[in-house]
């Protein structure tokens, strides 16, 4: 997912204001770039430099991200019941995560094959959006992988950062859908081998299930047809790595792609709309709180989205313009962003887990 503010790249000289772009980056050229004006007057042209971007933090967090994606493809998408810590003393004892370590002994090859699945879907999905900065010359930093180690997903998802506000209506078109599109291109493979290697006949009882979204369940209906119950789910018990990984590369995909704020949706939707996307954005948030409320007296406990939609408020739901709001999409990237919008539908589920 690109953020629109400004990238992190390297901290600003103790003169520059904040949010400004350091003077030694883009938007000025060094003294033997500098070109003198032509005879009509007219300024001599800035070459565009990109600045130095921050390495060890972004490859470190993706080392980190591995490990997780890892400890919870091994655990059985089940890290939590592996992690028991009842204070410093629990350091010193023999047996201390004796079961998470015989269980990474007994599946790492499930943990690998998962880490590799999540963590190329996810890679995918921001050099996606990295390689359009690149091509539209619009700073940007290198992804940031966000690990999770207690979660059935291992991961959070990734997000670059890069100054949109040099990006122009159709290149910001191109940065915020160029990720899903190249993220799915990875995943629906995935899919497709996790699906065919399932099992829903032979499953055993699990406390926990996965609800599918309508793209996963449309391929099971065609390899197993009549064994997927929606209300039952999928146990944790029949999942396998592609078909978790998978799972969990739809849903990070549908989740950027909601029109709000600067998620990649929120990128697409203003492209499209222009102005009129902050009441889309507006109005879906509206609808998405309204959902959040009933369920919780419904289910009588906290929805799994409202920490995400609290986050999005405090974003801000509308998108900032872009450096050329007039600039034409032109008919293919009109077409290509309204089909686009279909991408929450087909791959985002309400209620992701079940008991």
């Amino acid at each position: 997912m690109p953020d629109s503010t400004p990238a992190q790249l390297d901290s600003p000289p103790p003169e520059a204001a904040v949010g400004q772009e350091p003077a030694s980056d883009i938007g000025q050229a060094p003294a033997s770039d500098v070109v003198q004006a032509d005879l009509a007057g007219n300024p001599p042209p800035r070459r565009w430099r990109l600045g130095r971007r921050r390495v060890l933090l972004p490859a470190l967090l993706f080392l980190l991200t591995c490990a997780s994606t890892f400890f919870a493809g091994a655990t059985g998408w089940m890290p939590n019941q592996f992690i028991l810590f009842n204070g410093p003393a629990d350091l010193y004892q023999a047996d201390f995560l004796l079961s998470a370590r015989l269980a990474v002994l007994q599946n790492w090859p499930d943990g690998l094959l998962y880490m590799g699945c999540i963590v190329g879907i996810l890679l995918t999905h921001e050099m996606g959006h990295f390689v359009m900065t690149v091509v539209h010359r619009v700073r940007a930093s290198l992804p940031f992988f966000v690990p999770f180690p207690i979660s059935p997903l291992g991961t959070l998802g990734a997000v670059i950062g890069m100054d949109g506000s040099r990006a122009n209506r159709r290149q910001m078109f191109d940065i915020g859908l160029a990720g899903p599109l190249a993220g799915l291109v990875v995943a629906i493979p995935i899919i497709w081998i996790g699906v065919a290697r399932l099992d829903l006949k032979h499953a055993p009882p699990a406390e926990w299930a996965l609800e599918l979204p309508l793209a996963m369940r449309l391929l099971v209906d065609r390899f197993h047809p009549g064994e997927y119950n929606p209300a039952v789910g999928v146990p944790f018990s029949a999942l396998n790595p592609y078909l978790m990984a998978g799972w969990v590369g739809l849903l990070v995909t549908a989740l950027n792609m909601m029109p709000v704020s600067q998620l990649d949706g929120g990128h697409v939707t203003y492209t499209l709309f222009g102005r009129a996307a902050h009441w889309v954005a507006r109005l879906f948030m509206l609808a998405v709180f309204i959902y959040l409320g009933v369920t919780t007296i419904y289910y009588h406990q906290m929805p799994f989205w409202l920490l995400m939609a609290l986050l999005v408020l405090v974003m801000g739901t509308d998108h900032p313009p872009t450096a050329d709001d007039e600039m034409p999409l032109g008919t293919f990237r009109t077409v290509l962003g309204w089909a686009s919008l279909l991408i929450p539908v087909f791959c985002f589920t309400p209620n992701p887990f079940r008991m």
